[in-house]
């Protein structure tokens, strides 16, 4: 079912204001930067995570389950997990190098998110390289040797106090506010095609409306 038909017919069983929003959020939207996650553990911090991506205007997420599966709550999440593109990796023995390879293959630039010996400050951090898959791991072990070992660039958040690192929720959102906000006021193309929205704008149509998918069929039935 093609997303002229889905929007045009789904369009007026929701309100003009949610429509606006709708808008609004893919005028926002984003897959020059995708969030990467390996191996997080704990439902509370993966929610927040997801929370944070969809309030910043990324669409994609890209999660490894190598040891862990990734659990949303959505007492923290606050539905956000549905307005997003996941992504999962659970059915290899080395999920991560699966993840890596899939992410250049699309030409994303692999950014480890860890003090590191070749490191770059956050604010100092080059937009203009090209796509960014920013990789975060859970917050003691951190992110994998497959991934230190396969990463393009590695960037840090600095930091002044006794403690090495912040909570990863934390870590993200700090990550994804200075970036977004010079990426906005770069020349950077970081904006979604027109054909990527109607994509998205369908999906989104599907989830508002309730029993979309037959009430769809009943008018592609009667088109006929």
């Amino acid at each position: 079912m093609d997303n002229q038909f889905i929007i045009e017919n789904l369009s007026p069983m929701i309100s003009e204001k949610r429509l606006q929003t709708f808008s609004k959020v893919l005028n926002n939207r984003t897959r020059y930067i995708t969030v990467v996650l390996e191996n997080l553990f704990q439902s509370h911090n993966a929610s927040a995570v997801m929370r944070s991506c969809d309030c910043f205007g990324i669409q994609n997420i890209h999660i490894i389950e190598n040891n862990f599966d990734f659990i949303d709550n959505p007492d923290v999440s606050l539905g956000s997990s549905q307005w997003l593109t996941k992504f999962k990796y659970n059915s290899n023995e080395n999920n991560s190098i699966e993840a890596i390879k899939n992410l250049k293959n699309q030409g994303y630039r692999i950014v480890a998110t860890t003090p590191h010996s070749k490191d770059v400050n956050l604010n100092d951090f080059n937009l203009e390289k090209g796509k960014i898959a920013l990789f975060f791991g859970a917050e003691l072990p951190g992110l994998s040797k497959t991934v230190l070992d396969n990463a393009d660039e590695f960037v840090k958040i600095p930091m002044f106090g006794f403690t090495e690192s912040f909570n990863i929720s934390v870590s993200v959102a700090i990550c994804l506010y200075d970036i977004i906000n010079r990426l906005k006021t770069s020349n950077i193309k970081w904006e979604l095609s027109e054909p990527e929205k109607q994509d998205l704008l369908a999906e989104w149509l599907k989830l508002s409306v309730r029993n979309s998918e037959k009430v769809l069929k009943l008018l592609k039935e009667r088109n006929i």
